[in-house]
């Protein structure tokens, strides 16, 4: 079964050429894209979960991706389909779809789509090949590609607008699951004394070992394998935007991590998943709870005095 989407196009130069594969498949699948002659092969999540910043040579694993292959239209799909077939064999051609591209530079429509992001009074985001919108302001030079953090997605936006509200003179920053470094090096150029940045994932390591020496913090920025950090680490702001779930059961590492008089901000969170968190880490706690779209922050700071649930 296949689903050909042919778009109103004046002249038809490439078809794309795409398979839903699990992990296990996605290598065999791009090897046979390649053999019937694809001049391109690339490789998305087909589950929603992106990563972004993939360093030269290495590539994403999705549990279900979406291989795609682009071919010269000039050669016919009949042409290229009966090719595929060949290659696939003596296995089946799996289900594909199919859609009818016209010719364009396509690495200009891809960097067109990220432009520089705006925070508080003078935060910037600003992809590598942009122009500062501002000299004067911070500018947080980051291009989409190897990890999880461009600063688009609701939960890492709650994170920087909080940011750009706190007093950072001085302060030791952790970023756990930290993914591209994006909230450590914003920190770091806002006036943190410190940073550690730690993930499960080498090649986010990678990343924000990457985007700290565009932005001339590497020498603030320490950096970690989450069962290497050491077990005195404590940080003034702790930051985990990771998934709900995981953010309960890593809870008392979380709460070690935060200093004395130190803040724990919990990102990645739905609204609908507002009542586990509250009810996980109320108890000692003062909570404010920041909200943008579907998803929440929340902060966590030590109760010395009473204190009620209210939103950031």
């Amino acid at each position: 079964m296949y689903i050909h989407e042919l778009f109103e196009v004046p002249f038809v130069s490439w078809l794309k050429i795409s398979f839903a594969v699990k992990k296990d498949q996605l290598n065999f699948v791009t090897e046979r894209l390649e053999l019937a002659g694809a001049q391109a092969v690339t490789i998305e999540d087909a589950g929603e979960h992106p990563l972004f910043d993939l360093l030269d040579g290495e590539s994403p694993v999705w549990d279900n991706s979406l291989a795609t292959g682009l071919f010269n239209a000039e050669r016919g799909l009949d042409t290229v389909i009966a090719e595929l077939t060949g290659t696939f064999a003596p296995k089946n051609l799996p289900d594909y779809r199919v859609a009818s591209l016209p010719d364009q530079d396509w690495e200009r429509c891809w960097m067109d789509r990220f432009q520089p992001m705006h925070y508080g009074r003078d935060l910037w985001i600003c992809p590598t090949w942009c122009d500062v919108p501002d000299p004067d302001a911070t500018n947080v030079m980051l291009d989409p590609g190897m990890a999880f953090g461009s600063g688009s997605h609701e939960t890492t936006r709650l994170c920087m607008q909080w940011l750009t509200k706190q007093q950072l003179i001085g302060k030791k920053i952790i970023d756990f699951g930290c993914g591209s470094g994006i909230l450590a090096i914003t920190a770091l150029k806002l006036g943190a004394a410190s940073a550690l940045g730690v993930d499960i994932d080498p090649q986010a390591l990678k990343a924000s070992s990457s985007n700290a020496e565009i932005n001339e913090v590497s020498e603030k920025l320490q950096l970690f394998l989450s069962e290497q950090l050491p077990e005195n680490s404590r940080g003034d702001i702790v930051f985990a935007n990771i998934l709900a779930g995981t953010l309960i059961d890593l809870k008392s590492h979380l709460l070690e991590m935060r200093a004395q008089q130190g803040v724990l901000v919990l990102s990645g969170i739905l609204r609908t998943q507002e009542t586990l968190i509250v009810d996980a880490f109320e108890p000692g706690n003062i909570l404010q709870v920041g909200k943008d779209g579907d998803w929440l922050m929340v902060t966590v700071k030590e109760k010395s005095s009473s204190g009620n649930l209210r939103s950031l």
